[in-house]
């Protein structure tokens, strides 16, 4: 082993509110996106240590649930505080890990601590129902208690933001919560960890899991795990229901998306090609809200992709941490040559490359792993540039005659994440809006990502279960309902015989 390798730092499990590096664990590089460089090892759990942080995690849950629901409130109140203050540190870390500018790494952050902030409401979002005098000397009444330990598998592309959709919502409403986080940048998980730690969490109620299909699939099929929550790509999501179901757990699996913002002849051409602009190459396109392809009328379409074109290669594209940067690498080599093998195939099947963002280099980063702003019109369905989800720095532009044949290429799609319209009519957003089969939409937004206090999820093969992400969707998801019916009599009661209505003495 190199000495670069031997001196790179180990990014391990936390286990019992500490940071556990257990001798002879499988181990991945971490690299800085932008150099290429390793900036760490992370840990890569077998079924033991899957076991170790479980049980540790069971143990802190029983005592959890118990805790007044003021109590919970407080120590969330004290990491959303927490989460302010060490803002800037959390987004350096994520910058450095996984590649995106600074400010989206703040925006990141920003977006996950909605969610914090509406988990502080939760003795109001808590209350159960009460009915007096169901029947004559009985009350009904219902209260919703934890389900015990819950896992979170998050992905590359959001380190933080992911994790605070689903952590603040478990563990307000009473669960201890497992984090196996991407192991690709993984260390924003213990930054988050301390935070916990600090706001006075108990030890075991947040832990993290580091590592790779094995903590994965140690976590769907272990006894202990009563729900877990994932984001990622759909074939995982797949898999993560299949396998998570069979073992009687409650699942929200989040798949992937090919998101579609449609342009009529009304819109504000400048503002939909700004707004595309950031939404297709914003993070390198590694966004699961990303728009991926546009739909644009063809009366204005030469005149769009004008504006993209422009708008594509004024695009500053550099190390994540330089200020000047608008977007910087994808996440791996590997990511890079799949992009790249994608826009090929495009070309090589009739599509014009209005921006070619292929064997983009930064002067003085050459080791890191860039691709450029890209613009494909001419792109037909059948082509892999349409078909799959890219997640890169990749627009694809069909062209359609109206909206209703828009809508139609909408709904074709296997995927329902989010969509966009661009337009200055009221009609056409009603009729896109109630028409399209997608679960977020967006009108003249072009990333209509929920805020905190509504819920996050698409509709088809974006989505697997039923619930989606945070807000009041995540305090069912979290929670089981229990039903008392009680009655106190002043005189012994007889017995009966037959099941009658409530109504009845």
């Amino acid at each position: 082993m190199s000495a670069l390798v031997d001196t790179a730092p180990l990014i391990g499990h936390v286990v019992g509110g500490k940071v556990s590096t257990p001798d002879g664990s499988r181990t991945q590089d971490v690299r800085n996106p932008a150099t290429g460089e390793l900036s760490g090892r992370v840990l890569l759990a077998d079924q033991a240590e899957v076991d170790a942080v479980v049980a540790g995690a069971v143990e802190a849950a029983a005592t959890w649930a118990q805790e007044p629901i003021g109590k919970r409130a407080g120590v969330l109140f004290a990491f959303r505080e927490l989460l302010v203050q060490h803002t800037d540190e959390l987004a350096a870390t994520i910058t450095a890990e996984h590649g995106k500018v600074i400010a989206d790494s703040l925006g990141e952050v920003g977006r996950g601590l909605e969610v914090v902030e509406y988990a502080c409401g939760i003795p109001q979002l808590l209350k159960g129902e009460y009915t007096d005098q169901a029947a004559t000397g009985v009350d009904v009444f219902s209260f919703r208690e934890p389900l015990g330990v819950v896992a979170g598998i998050t992905p590359f592309n959001f380190p933080a933001m992911v994790p605070l959709w689903m952590a603040p919502m478990a563990i307000a409403t009473g669960n201890a919560f497992v984090l196996k986080p991407s192991e690709r940048d993984p260390s924003s998980s213990l930054l988050l960890a301390r935070l916990w730690k600090d706001a006075g969490l108990p030890d075991g109620v947040f832990s993290v899991l580091q590592g790779d299909r094995v903590a994965v699939d140690g976590l769907l099929t272990h006894p202990d795990i009563a729900a877990v929550s994932f984001v990622g790509s759909t074939p995982i999501a797949q898999h993560v229901y299949a396998t998570a179901t069979a073992h009687r757990k409650r699942v929200q699996a989040l798949g992937g998306a090919k998101n579609h913002a449609v342009v009529l002849a009304d819109a504000d051409l400048d503002l939909a090609a700004t707004h595309l602009t950031g939404a297709a190459f914003g993070a390198a396109g590694e966004r699961c809200m990303a728009i991926s392809v546009a739909l644009v009328v063809d009366e204005v379409a030469d005149a769009l992709l004008e504006r993209l074109k422009a708008a594509a290669l004024k695009v500053r594209v550099a190390p994540g941490n330089d200020p000047a940067s608008d977007m910087g690498p994808v996440i791996t080599q590997a990511a890079k040559l799949r992009i790249e093998e994608i826009v090929t195939s495009a070309v090589d099947s009739g599509a014009r490359a209005l921006v070619d963002g292929r064997g983009h280099t930064v002067d003085g980063f050459e080791g890191g792993f860039y691709v450029g702003p890209t613009v494909l019109d001419g792109v037909t369905t059948d082509m892999r540039a349409y078909a799959e989800e890219i997640f890169g720095p990749v627009l694809v532009v069909l062209r359609v005659a109206d909206l209703s044949e828009a809508i139609g290429l909408v709904n074709a799609n296997p995927y329902g994440n989010g969509t966009a319209l661009f337009t200055s009519s009221g009609d056409a957003a009603r009729t896109f809006q109630r028409a399209v089969h997608v679960g977020m939409i967006g009108i003249n937004v072009p990333i209509p990502v929920p805020v905190g206090w509504h819920s996050f999820g698409g509709w088809k093969d974006s989505l697997f279960g039923e619930s989606h992400i945070y807000g009041p969707e995540a305090v069912r998801f979290y929670t089981r309902n229990k039903v008392v019916t009680s009655r106190w009599p002043s005189s012994p009661a007889t017995a009966r015989f037959h099941f009658g209505r409530t109504t009845s003495h």
